[in-house]
């Protein structure tokens, strides 16, 4: 009993001073970053708002180590995203968004069934978008070594987004790996090729966010996408 006991206190304080390390070290990652970011075009307003809370996310790096891309065989992945269930609901959405879908369709020249496909695997219609800090999982990713360039250039997209007016960082909620909106796209994708329909609102305002579509234009096609972002 005495030895369970000095077990679990010692893990108790070699997890308490892990996380107080990985903290401080992340916290002087942040201060670093901040200089970078000013750098390459952030304002110090905008930087101090938008990062204000950003934290490491150990649960990121977690997600990051063992994504079912990297284990699951194709029919083990497929089987586990697709159903009838999902089929039934792909075809009200449709149903009830025919209009636009085939404007789409028509005027980017992509087939629709292939972005309702899409937009089932990714998010389900909709129906779950993400529920993680964007800001805090994309400076998690970028203080980690695997992929640590890759994650920074999109930190600083995302920011600049941000700087320019045209995403709200208050409403970054989506992917553990930054991605976000229906379609999950990571941010310098919607910096690249993202359309504002509605050109009055910002692509993160609360109206475009709840209730417009933006289109996309993509890789050498133009592939219009249905996603709210």
């Amino acid at each position: 009993m005495k030895i369970t006991k000095l077990f679990l206190t010692f893990f108790v304080f070699f997890f308490a001073f892990t996380l107080n390390s990985n903290s401080t070290t992340f916290e002087s990652w942040k201060n670093n970053f901040k200089k970078i970011a000013i750098k390459r075009g952030i304002s110090e307003l905008t930087f101090d708002k938008a990062m204000a809370n950003v934290k490491f996310l150990p649960k990121v790096i977690e997600y990051d180590r063992y994504q079912p891309e990297f284990y699951e065989d194709t029919n083990t992945y497929v089987s586990k995203r697709t159903s009838q269930k999902k089929l039934k609901k792909g075809l009200k959405f449709y149903n009830n968004n025919k209009n636009l879908i085939n404007k789409i369709d028509k005027n980017f020249n992509i087939e629709k069934e292939l972005l309702l496909s899409l937009m089932g695997i990714e998010t389900n219609f909709g129906t779950y978008v993400g529920k993680m800090d964007i800001l805090s999982s994309l400076a998690t990713l970028s203080y980690d070594k695997r992929r640590s360039e890759f994650f920074t250039n999109e930190l600083i997209t995302i920011l600049k987004l941000v700087d320019d007016g045209i995403i709200d960082y208050k409403i970054l909620y989506g992917s553990w790996a930054g991605a976000f909106g229906n379609f999950q796209f990571m941010p310098s994708t919607i910096e690249k090729y993202a359309i504002n329909i509605k050109k009055s609102f910002s692509l993160g305002s609360s109206i475009i966010f709840n209730n417009a579509f933006a289109e996309c234009k993509f890789r050498y096609s133009i592939l219009s996408i249905n996603t709210i972002l």
